[in-house]
């Protein structure tokens, strides 16, 4: 009895972490720069809501370890850690243990990104949509104060944490990435005719800073955009490009031209330089780096990742990272259907482009630089484990022209319709077709259509051993509306099988049920739509489920409120009621005390003892 309520204890400690703590810590770490006073709390925020929830999580779950470890970004990463940690050995005497602190958090970052990504998939895009807004709205006020005060010369750095131009750009650049990267990808035009706009402001924003690196950077990931999502927003993007590259070479050729090189290339000989020393393994982690391009100006970057990383962990420390950035391009390449991959590996294209000629130190503090390669790199990885384990959407979306969706509805029949038009729809070869209707702006819809969460439900629910539609194709139609093409599972609605049977008959099945509905709860899925005519009898005499779209499904068992919110659910139906609370009540609870702990067949006891609301008429 201990250990089941420890057992219990750590289930929802675990689900809290995961559903509520990391999507929490995960916005701030991408926008709390912008309205924080420092860096400091920056740190503190990402530790105490993100690294180290995530630890904890971890350890109340050392299984999922293990799916980290099967993919190849974070083993790579890994490798990387471990062999800067190594290289300590031959670094300079000043060791401390707060030089274990900055691999370890980077770690944590990918296996918290993999734990939001797996068990809370549909809030990725609103949480970087809202962190990408919070960014919107303080570059805007930035650009606006900055309007006041500016004269020849002066470089926007921005409020909040920032306190240096260089910097600030890095950060503008990722969010003017995000912008043009949604606007490739989004179906929605009311989406599109916003991300425009914001797009030119965070470009704005980064002309005004003075900083060219992030001009390359932002090239590079629209000519990325451009190749692996090829269409007419690519034609249209190029030519952009194009016209915007002209503009700023005419109106900001001073910016461009007369600083030269900013002695790059005087930097990257004297590091080369430094790098043949040690190649192979470098000069460790915690080495010093002093260059002096000009003479009584000393740097402490070499102004390029690739040769920071080469400089303090050699060779053999690069291999492994460019091996990651080079999975990451694959990663989003191969999967570039999939619109959360096609904008992380956009982003990532952007930070390559960026640490070409920027930065050098290799595992830090969370900070500006983590944008350039940590933070997507992790989200990668985790949308790649998320898709192997089936947490993200696996069929590409279509988009039909009018013509050859009409002809796939020809001759079909209306099985359901409201006074909008048909909902349900019966083809000639015996498949279904499910309509979804536009939604409104701005609802959860827009992010994650209806549609998209019936086919990944029906998906998930397969992969746990219970029925559900096999899907067959997903279309996206110009009107906005999506459907879902799928083969109905034979048999018929719980519904209608307890309709045709004598009371023992009758007891037997609802006792069968009770199992059933143990099962879904006991696997995490909360089926918010759960009642006799979404359950189906199948002709093996096992049980499947329809109109999956409204579900949810729970890294642990659900908790004792969420199944008494199920059951409310089922006691708003009359007939489903009397059969289930009333007639057949003690066999309903046998059936569910087969697969449920005793304290969940006691609440469930209790919440039908202590009575419900209404019921209601199919």
């Amino acid at each position: 009895m201990h250990s089941k309520r420890l057992n219990s204890v750590s289930n929802r400690v675990f689900d809290f972490i995961c559903l509520w703590i990391l999507p929490v810590g995960y916005f701030l770490l991408l926008c709390a720069l912008f309205f924080l006073p420092g860096r400091s709390l920056h740190h503190k925020l990402f530790y105490g809501l993100f690294s180290i929830p995530a630890l904890i999580a971890l350890c109340l779950r050392p299984r999922e370890f293990k799916e980290l470890l099967r993919e190849p970004i974070f083993v790579a990463v890994l490798v990387f850690a471990a062999w800067a940690l190594v290289s300590l050995c031959w670094g300079p005497e000043n060791k401390s243990i707060g030089q274990f602190k900055p691999p370890l958090h980077t770690l944590l970052l990918f296996a918290g990104c993999y734990l939001l990504v797996r068990y809370r998939s549909e809030i990725v895009q609103p949480l970087l949509f809202s962190a990408s807004m919070v960014a919107l709205i303080g570059t805007a006020y930035y650009l606006c104060l900055f309007a006041r005060v500016y004269e020849p010369g002066l470089r926007l750095i921005g409020g909040g944490a920032f306190d240096n131009p260089l910097l600030s750009s890095h950060i503008f650049g990722f969010f003017c990435a995000y912008w043009l990267s949604l606007s490739m990808t989004c179906k929605c035009r009311k989406v599109l005719w916003l991300s425009i706009p914001a797009m030119a402001i965070m470009f704005a924003a980064v002309l005004e800073t003075g900083s060219r690196t992030p001009l390359v950077a932002l090239t590079l990931a629209s000519l990325w955009l451009s190749f692996i999502c090829w269409g007419r927003r690519s034609v249209v993007l190029l030519g952009a490009l194009l016209i915007s590259g002209a503009t700023v070479t005419v109106l900001f050729s001073q910016m461009i031209i007369e600083r030269g090189d900013s002695y790059r290339f005087e930097i990257w000989q004297l590091a080369l330089n430094k790098i043949a020393d040690h190649p192979w393994i470098g000069h460790g982690y915690n080495a010093d780096l002093a260059i002096d391009p000009v003479g009584g100006v000393e740097l402490m970057e070499p102004h390029s990742f690739a040769l920071g990383v080469l400089y303090y962990v050699g060779i053999i420390g690069f291999i492994p990272w460019i091996f990651m950035l080079g999975w990451g391009l694959y990663k989003g390449f191969k999967e570039r259907a999939q619109p959360l991959f096609l904008m992380t590996s956009a982003l990532l294209a952007y930070g390559i482009g960026a640490g070409l000629t920027e930065g050098g130190g290799i595992l830090s503090r969370p900070k500006e630089h983590w944008f350039l390669l940590w933070i997507p790199l992790a989200l990668i990885a985790g949308l790649s484990i998320a898709k192997r384990r089936g947490s993200l959407l696996r069929i590409p979306v279509q988009t039909p022209k009018q013509q050859a969706f009409e002809a796939l509805r020809s001759g079909a029949d209306v099985i359901e319709e409201d006074g909008l038009g048909p909902k349900v729809l019966r083809l000639q070869d015996g498949s279904f077709l499910k309509l979804f209707r536009a939604r409104r702006w701005y609802t959860s819809g827009m992010f994650n259509p209806y549609s998209e969460r019936f086919v990944s439900n029906s998906e998930q629910l397969r992969r746990l051993g219970i029925a559900s539609p096999a899907i067959l194709d997903l279309y996206y139609l110009q009107d906005g509306s999506s459907a879902v093409h799928y083969r109905p599972l034979p048999g018929l609605t719980l519904r209608q099988a307890l309709q045709s049977l004598d009371s023992s008959l009758r007891e037997s099945l609802i006792e069968r049920f009770g199992r059933f509905m143990a099962q879904l709860h006991e696997r995490g899925v909360y089926f918010r739509s759960l009642h006799l005519g979404n359950v189906l009898l199948l002709e093996d005499g096992e049980f499947g489920l329809i109109d999956v779209a409204d579900m949810r499904i729970y890294p642990s068992s659900l908790s004792l409120s969420l199944r008494q919110r199920n059951l409310r659910h089922m006691q708003r139906y009359t007939v489903d009621k009397r059969w289930l609370f009333e007639d057949h009540f003690e066999a309903l609870l046998q059936g569910y005390a087969m697969m449920a702990s005793k304290s969940a067949v006691d609440n469930l006891h209790r919440q039908v003892l202590a009575g419900s609301s209404p019921a209601r008429t199919q």
